[in-house]
């Protein structure tokens, strides 16, 4: 399909759809939009005048791309950060030789994950038909052998015959340049049979002789991942989903059915966000095991008191529990930026169990009973503690609230640090001078008494 049938069948439809929201007749209103169209694909890009509607603007260009033959959109929403952390892809790569084998393997996880991941927006790469013209050579191995050569070198022969070989480079003294070898431009296959080649014992002979050219079709794009034939599936999953979930899903749901199609040598491979993803997880459990014994040994230091130390510890779970809940509240998923938020926790929320298991040591030491001095404590450090709380509660709240461009980047680690911050104080009045109150060694000898 040439340019102007692109731009009569499709641009200027899409262009006719969208046109009321351009001028304010319907919301949400587009400020622009710009249309590209390239071999196989075509790309569609807006913005809507009021950035918080941006979902909104997702929805109406999904609309407006859908219901043209032979063709599959997928609308998302770019994001500023998709470097950091905000791309949620999830590439599932099937590879293997038999290209109609990976197609038919492709096309079982593009109908199977909308199913089991409602909402999910999938993109093959390349497309699933093979629908552009290909030219295959299939060799006749004795007229190889009969003219000195061997399957390498008409290999060679043929990248020469195509878009060139590098046979060297060339150093002018200021920057290397590659020596490319390539033949006179050819454009049907009869001339690409005609043309002579000279060979090592047979002379001069057409390249038809040695290899049989067949017309056939193919995909639009030839990708391999590892020097293996590839067809990757891009998952998107919906916004309120967690990509661990989701991973789980295609992984234990999806996978078996695409590898039951696939040939002995096909295999299915996880990359993009899910890769990153996973070894973002190993680097951050490891970290917070790390952080987690550090803070214990100094708490042991500090207090002189290894009991104590774990005293404190207490309002890590409380303060993982409240970051949890702030997520599924504000229907956020946990991401790498979120799981950051939790480590960031680690080292805000057992200050205030200090403030109070210090205090209440410290009463102790000079003589007051451990009742006295427990509430001698919570009086003396409530203030201080409830003051600190909500220097970084609010400070973090209207990272929380105002949602715009690019908050996807520290919307959920702010909601971490908020929800963790609250439900860990609140607990922390509660739990610590509890437990601080209560006497192991008192109980074991009432019990043996």
């Amino acid at each position: 399909m040439n340019v102007t049938h692109i731009q009569q069948e499709m641009g200027d439809v899409i262009a006719e759809r969208i046109q009321p929201y351009l001028t304010g007749e319907k919301e949400p209103k587009i400020k622009h939009y710009f249309f590209v169209a390239r071999a196989g694909s075509i790309f569609i890009g807006g913005r809507a005048e009021d950035p918080q509607r941006v979902d909104e603007l997702v929805a109406v260009l999904n609309g407006a791309v859908r219901g043209f033959p032979d063709t599959f959109a997928v609308v998302r929403k770019a994001s500023l950060f998709s470097g950091f952390g905000a791309n949620r892809e999830i590439e599932v790569n099937i590879q293997g030789r038999n290209i109609d084998a990976l197609i038919e393997s492709a096309i079982t996880g593009f109908v199977t994950i909308p199913e089991k991941l409602p909402g999910a927006r999938v993109r093959p790469r390349p497309g699933l038909e093979l629908a552009e013209p290909e030219l295959q050579f299939i060799p006749q191995d004795s007229r190889i052998r009969e003219a000195g050569w061997n399957r390498d070198s008409l290999a060679s022969v043929s990248r020469i015959l195509g878009d060139g070989m590098q046979v060297g480079e060339y150093f002018d003294g200021e920057e290397r340049l590659d020596i490319i070898v390539r033949t006179p431009d050819w454009h049907t296959p009869e001339q690409l049979e005609a043309i002579p080649l000279h060979t090592p014992d047979a002379g001069t002979i057409p390249f038809g002789e040695l290899v049989d050219i067949e017309r056939t079709a193919g995909p639009n794009t030839i990708r391999r991942l590892d020097r293996r034939r590839t067809i990757t599936l891009e998952v998107t999953p919906p916004e309120d989903m967690p990509l661990a979930y989701a991973l789980d899903i295609i992984q234990n749901e999806v996978a078996p059915g695409i590898e039951a199609s696939l040939p002995a040598d096909g295999v299915i491979r996880y990359g993009g966000s899910a890769d990153n993803l996973k070894i973002a997880i190993d680097n951050l459990s490891n970290s917070f095991i790390v952080a987690l014994i550090i803070l214990v040994l100094l708490m042991a230091a500090l207090f002189r008191s290894f009991s104590d130390s774990l005293l404190v510890m207490l309002a890590l779970p409380l303060a993982t529990i409240g970051g949890v809940i702030a997520l599924k509240i504000l229907g956020l998923a946990a991401d790498l930026i979120t799981l950051i938020g939790f480590i960031i926790l680690l080292g805000l929320v057992v200050n205030n169990a200090i403030l109070l298991v210090y205090q209440a040591r410290n009463l102790e030491r000079e003589g007051e009973s451990r009742k006295n001095a427990v509430y001698a404590a919570v009086r003396t450090r409530i203030r201080p503690i409830l003051m600190s709380t909500a220097t970084t509660v609010f400070g973090m709240l209207p990272l929380v609230i105002f949602a715009g461009s690019g908050t996807e980047l520290y919307r959920g680690l702010a909601a971490v640090i908020v929800g963790g911050m609250i439900v860990s104080t609140v607990f922390t009045l509660l739990l610590i001078p509890s437990c601080l109150l209560f006497d192991a060694k008192s109980l074991f000898k009432l019990k043996r008494s």
